[in-house]
């Protein structure tokens, strides 16, 4: 019987990670309704505010300086989705500055490398959630992994690292 992560459960996997948390994501939609307003001023041209902060830069700077580290590789395939666009100039731009280690790995320039098609978070090279989504982008579920097939999310993990490009790199706003 799976293991679905909710509320304090899934925070506790950010507070309590050790050494490192990797995610690996493939998708080119993500439906986040804490996100929409912001999505739809992208589009409409908007630049980001300079001081734009989300939850998700605290729990980075706390394990930046803690010692952790956190890393993640987004596989697209050019030309950009607009969502894939407004995820890297309203999110990672900020990431980025306060220590999170993003890479892209672009499949229309790099081999596919044999990565799995599903988002999942590595936590300490040792548990692993899978994220679940709908067609349409909305996440449907969390699963932690009971007996994961740990070695072979580590190797997706070298793999993707390996294949990527640094996100400072790659896009150029």
């Amino acid at each position: 019987m799976p293991t679905w992560l909710e509320g304090d459960d899934w925070s506790r996997m950010f507070r309590d990670f050790r050494q490192s948390v990797f995610r690996l994501e493939t998708r080119d939609l993500y439906t986040m309704p804490d996100e929409e307003d912001e999505f739809r001023r992208f589009l409409e041209g908007e630049k980001p505010p300079a001081d734009l902060w989300y939850p998700w830069l605290d729990t980075v700077v706390q394990a930046v300086q803690a010692g952790k580290s956190v890393q993640r590789v987004h596989v697209v395939t050019s030309p950009l989705s607009s969502y894939i666009r407004y995820e890297a100039e309203w999110g990672y731009v900020f990431n980025i500055q306060v220590g999170e280690d993003i890479r892209i790995l672009d499949l229309a320039t790099t081999p596919d490398p044999g990565l799995p098609e599903q988002d999942f978070f590595l936590f300490d090279d040792t548990n692993v959630v899978l994220m679940h989504y709908r067609d349409d982008g909305t996440q449907i579920g969390r699963e932690l992994l009971d007996a994961p097939d740990i070695a072979r999310y580590v190797e997706w993990k070298r793999m993707a690292l390996e294949t990527s490009t640094p996100f400072v790199d790659y896009y150029q706003a």
